[in-house]
């Protein structure tokens, strides 16, 4: 366990760390929009949720989709789809030894990305902007991937 400890006296290691943490809070954050989002305009996606809401009205009233709600729902989709794959190819490329400079770079961008994707999404922004800002950050984690590979290569 000594050993993992000396990680936290890695610069880009802490870096990643904190950006990580950042994205974490993000993506939870989404979870949240979603349930409020659900509650405050009486939608749900399951029988047993609905019928709190009921009353004596039926749940099929309550059991409907919602543009907003679908919205909040695939931007969060997506944020799985592109967080969790810059998770560990960042926690690979930040044990790679990169420099402290061009890994804050790294980071920083990816996390910009992310966020200004969630609110081009949900405020809704005209295209491109979600589209540049998903590519920018696909092109960040694509730039990490082919750092620890030219660096580390093992064959």
């Amino acid at each position: 366990m000594a050993e993992l400890t000396k990680l936290m006296e890695i610069d880009v290691f802490l870096a990643y760390s904190t950006y990580a943490t950042i994205l974490l809070l993000k993506m939870m954050l989404m979870s949240s929009v979603t349930a409020y989002f659900r509650l405050t305009r009486k939608v749900f996606a399951n029988p047993e949720d609905a019928i709190h809401h009921a009353g004596g009205d039926s749940i099929k009233k309550y059991m409907r989709t919602d543009e907003d709600i679908e919205r909040v729902r695939r931007c969060h989709l997506n944020d799985l789809e592109n967080i969790v794959p810059f998770f560990g190819i960042g926690l690979l490329y930040a044990l790679s030894g990169p420099d402290l400079f061009v890994a804050l770079m790294h980071f920083r961008i990816f996390t910009a990305s992310r966020i200004y994707h969630t609110f081009s999404y949900l405020i809704p922004l005209p295209q491109p902007n979600r589209g540049l800002s998903w590519m920018i950050g696909y092109g960040v984690t694509f730039s990490m991937a082919y750092s620890v590979l030219r660096n580390v290569w093992f064959l």
